[in-house]
């Protein structure tokens, strides 16, 4: 029995949609990433080299940094005007974002304008980035029921991996070759365009229709209670669930250890690639090419697993390997010799790593109906940003006083709290399935 074969049609239609969503925006944000050199060179100034040193560094960072004003942002569209209209006004901005970069003058050509709009599409990217990727799990977390609901939001955790991949895969083609860079760019406005008239085709999911039938039944019983204060708060307690602070908060530590997995696994050890082993940048990008390759066939198979197996007990064991590793790692990276073993020792850091996968959808199934997509949207942006500042600028300076040690400061802190997260979510489950026996009556 397959994986989707209980869905219906405009099921698996939805995750197809989404799919092609999430390939699109991961495929945007990396490709400029791995192609900066390239791109840094056509559209910023190279007579100042102090307005292009911040220029730069502002374009690369803004899709970070302005991500949690897009979490507001659509964190509110989505939890007021609907789960589909915020993924596909994201994905209209995506598409916008594409065509200027494909179109846009060079520096050569339109002076100083050029380096601000490509800030300025960054921005916008990092900004949609939230209500496309968040969105398309929340849709459908909340369109299909367990067990299909685990595989289908990690299918688009398995998209937005393959975009990074392909990211990867055009950077080092069009740096080995010479290729037209602006190619790339066209064909993810046209994915963008088509997505975006394809996704208008997607159901409101029913999670959402029936928080908002509860919020009309409210107002007219406010309507009819206004002399009854009594029954005025039985109404108000009954069609909003209470926010956990501590299950934000448990969500909040989760979230941290994905910016240290994608950052250590990916951009760490490029120093050491260059210095010890003579790496040139094509060189680097097939490196990471085979790592992301990597990160792409875990995705797969922790799709698989989760249909299987519990996503929470995946994750129980995934966690405590990556503590192991952890603590391995600084003993592992001072006995390298060739760039084969450092790309297993990231292959590990990859494989057994602190992230949210494959337990995503349980997470936010915890959060009410009425706050869901704010609450992951702002929290998910938060911790982003903050844990690629705190693990990319920390770990040059730990590392450079305490040696490959370093990497245990950040690392141990995130691991016990994400521990403490995955515990508390634990705690939650197992009330869940005590309250659904009690209403089937098996105690």
């Amino acid at each position: 029995m397959g994986l989707f074969s209980s869905l219906n049609r405009e099921q698996k239609q939805a995750i197809g949609l989404l799919q092609v969503g999430t390939f699109l925006e991961y495929f945007d944000l990396m490709l400029y990433v791995h192609m900066a050199v390239l791109l840094n060179e056509l559209f910023f100034p190279k007579t100042d080299p102090h307005t292009a040193s911040l220029l730069t560094a502002f374009a690369l960072c803004s899709s970070l940094a302005f991500r949690p004003i897009g979490a507001l942002v659509f964190g509110w569209i989505g939890d007021h005007i609907g789960r589909k209209p915020t993924i596909i006004i994201t994905t209209a901005m995506m598409a916008i974002s594409c065509l200027v970069m494909a179109n846009l003058p060079t520096y050569a050509q339109i002076g100083i304008t050029a380096a601000w709009v490509v800030t300025l599409c960054r921005i916008l990217q990092g900004m949609s980035s939230m209500g496309e990727v968040i969105g398309a799990e929340i849709y459908l977390t909340e369109s299909i029921k367990t067990p299909a609901r685990f595989p289908a939001v990690l299918s688009v955790h398995v998209a937005d991996q393959l975009g990074s991949l392909s990211a990867l895969g055009v950077a080092f083609f069009v740096l080995s070759f010479n290729m037209n860079w602006r190619l790339a760019f066209w064909a993810g406005a046209v994915i963008a365009i088509v997505g975006v008239f394809a996704r208008t085709r997607l159901r409101e999911t029913p999670v959402f229709l029936e928080m908002k039938r509860k919020e009309l039944r409210k107002g007219i019983e406010d309507l009819n209670l206004e002399l009854d204060p009594v029954r005025g708060a039985e109404v108000n307690a009954s069609w909003k669930e209470r926010l956990n602070y501590k299950t934000l908060m448990s969500y909040f530590f989760i979230s941290c250890g994905t910016p240290f997995r994608w950052y250590l696994g990916f951009f760490h050890f490029i120093p050491i690639l260059k210095e010890n082993f003579g790496y040139s940048s094509e060189d680097i990008i097939t490196h990471n090419f085979l790592l992301a390759s990597v990160s792409f066939i875990l995705s797969i198979v922790l799709m698989y697993m989760s249909y299987r197996i519990h996503p929470l007990k995946i994750q129980k064991i995934r966690t405590r390997l990556a503590l192991l590793v952890i603590l391995l790692l600084p003993f592992l990276i001072m006995f390298v010799k060739s760039p084969v073993q450092l790309f297993l020792i990231q292959s590990l850091i990859l494989v057994f790593a602190l992230e949210e996968a494959p337990s995503t959808p349980i997470f936010w199934f915890h959060f009410p109906v009425y706050c869901r997509f704010r609450c992951a949207t702002l929290l998910f942006s938060i911790a982003r940003a903050a844990m690629y500042i705190i693990t990319s600028f920390g770990l040059i300076y730990l590392v450079a006083y305490l040696g490959c040690f370093g990497i245990w400061v950040i690392a141990l802190p995130i691991a016990i709290a994400f521990l403490y997260g995955i515990s508390h979510f634990e705690e939650l489950e197992h009330e869940l399935d005590l309250l659904h026996k009690r209403i089937r009556g098996d105690t």
